[in-house]
């Protein structure tokens, strides 16, 4: 018989309280078919998903026509809703932007604002990066429609406190959440327990940390970089949750100062006063910090600043330790460092999937991607099988996810 910590049982506990779902239905768009002048199916431009592509893909107007030979005018001409493309030009298009046919029939997208979006340093980012990681972020909405017509979920469980010190905040939702003051064993199933929607960024947006919205002001999302270190996307994923509890009413999630909050909240969420004061790390030098960054699974270099914050080292002995981690290779990376976390309730739908024989590649066209798109964006967890065929079934219920 094992036993969990407080941290643990409230994770998995939470998963059980989402709302009754109606029957699991599996309905691909309603829209009238379009033809191609290869497959005979009527093609119709919903110019809203042209300029969604296009962003995704990183491509100005210009970029565009020199990859599909098309001239802008004519694009631009496309994306005001003030021509339709011919058939043929329509498959070019697809081609380019590397998007089904479908994709772009689909009925009309609303952008995500950009005050909405929890970006760093936005001054100091192209217009491309920002609008292919928004472009992103629409999508990972598609995706998560999806799923939420298919599965019950958790309802969301963040609480927005804009008036709380970042100390304060990280203090009063570890107290609801129940957390007590142990380490998190996992940030990304904390979150999917609370019903926060966590996936992953595109390679393509490598440029992009991680970023959070509340969609329409309600669904929270936040959406994480798999290039960093395990110990990094931990910090990252409660620095965005920061952001939703701080920064989502009246507040504009960026700049420096909410960045700064940001900062504060995830340092105070992941490593709590009362857990570390209960450690005893009191001047703690190198080896000592090296020793507790385990239990805690933070990056050495982040657990050392959080000590001088709380006062339990000096001034002097942070620098002297931030320089010997330096030099051990701390500063830049997290030698012998954890796993990159991953997404449970995505597994588990990916596992419903194969259960039901339900082949991934439908689920990608009903959401009219790619599966190769699709999985950009689920911590490339769409497993890689062949088709055997298997007809789709509709089980009496919707499967609540939950986690073991």
């Amino acid at each position: 018989m094992t036993t969990r910590s407080s941290a643990q049982n409230s994770t998995s506990s939470a998963w059980t309280r989402s709302r009754p779902r109606r029957p699991w239905t599996f309905r691909l768009n309603s829209r009238e078919p379009f033809r191609s002048p290869r497959t005979g199916e009527r093609v119709m431009l919903t110019a809203s998903r042209l300029v969604l592509a296009r962003k995704r893909r990183r491509m100005t107007l210009s970029s565009l026509a020199n990859k599909s030979g098309i001239s802008v005018r004519s694009l631009t001409a496309f994306e005001n809703g003030h021509k339709a493309p011919a058939p043929e030009t329509m498959e070019t298009l697809a081609e380019a932007l590397g998007l089904p046919l479908a994709f772009f029939a689909a009925p009309d997208v609303e952008e995500i604002e950009l005050d909405a979006v929890s970006f760093r340093a936005l001054s100091k980012m192209s217009a491309l990066d920002r609008d292919s990681a928004r472009g992103a972020g629409r999508i990972v909405v598609e995706i998560n429609d999806w799923i939420e017509r298919s599965f019950g979920l958790p309802e969301p469980d963040v609480p927005t406190l804009p008036h709380l010190s970042p100390e304060d905040a990280a203090d009063r939702v570890r107290a609801l959440w129940g957390l007590g003051e142990a380490p998190i064993p996992n940030m990304v199933h904390l979150l999917e327990s609370h019903g926060v929607r966590v996936f992953s960024l595109a390679a393509d947006c490598a440029s992009v940390d991680a970023f959070s919205f509340r969609w329409k002001r309600t669904r929270p999302f936040i959406v994480l970089n798999l290039e960093k270190s395990g110990e990094r996307g931990r910090f990252d994923a409660a620095h965005e949750l920061g952001h939703l509890v701080l920064h989502s009413e009246h507040r504009i999630p960026h700049g420096q100062e909410a960045e700064q909050e940001a900062q504060q909240f995830a340092s105070a969420f992941l490593m709590p006063r009362s857990g570390l004061l209960a450690q005893r790390l009191y001047s703690a030098d190198a080896r000592r910090i090296l020793s507790a960054k385990l239990k805690w699974q933070v990056a050495a270099v982040a657990l050392t600043y959080r000590l001088k914050d709380l006062g339990l080292i000096t001034e002097w002995n942070y620098r002297t330790t931030v320089k010997q981690l330096s030099q051990m290779g701390f500063r830049r990376s997290e030698p012998g460092g954890i796993p990159r976390e991953s997404s449970q309730l995505l597994s588990k739908v990916f596992a419903t999937l194969r259960t039901q024989k339900i082949p991934v590649s439908r689920m990608a066209e009903e959401i009219n991607l790619t599966v190769e798109e699709l999985n950009l964006h689920v911590f490339g967890l769409v497993p890689t099988v062949v088709d055997g065929g298997g007809e789709m079934t509709s089980p009496a219920a919707r499967p609540n996810l939950r986690a073991v």
